[in-house]
């Protein structure tokens, strides 16, 4: 199972090139959906971990409701490019 950091590098990592690709509306929102896809990503592994017994309930719960607002915040960027440098589609 990847490490919790192993799985924020990724989400980060798509962040970074999709905020690269800003210029260009569709490129920076596929980028995003990446970002996303990895952040929920993140939350299927969190969930087996605590399934598992590998994490307590409170971290658990303090892990699913970063996600969940990572996701919000994913979630506005690809609905309002614009507001990121890049040109509303």
């Amino acid at each position: 199972m990847q490490s919790q950091s192993q799985m924020t590098r990724s989400a980060c990592a798509n962040l970074a090139e999709a905020y690269r690709k800003r210029k260009y509306p569709l490129h920076f929102i596929s980028k995003l959906t990446d970002c996303d896809a990895e952040n929920s990503e993140t939350f299927v592994w969190i969930s087996f971990a605590f399934e598992c017994e590998f994490i307590a309930e409170n971290e658990y719960l303090i892990f699913k409701n970063e996600t969940i607002e990572i996701g919000k915040l994913i979630q506005f960027m690809i609905h309002h490019p614009e507001k990121f440098g890049s040109k509303s589609i």
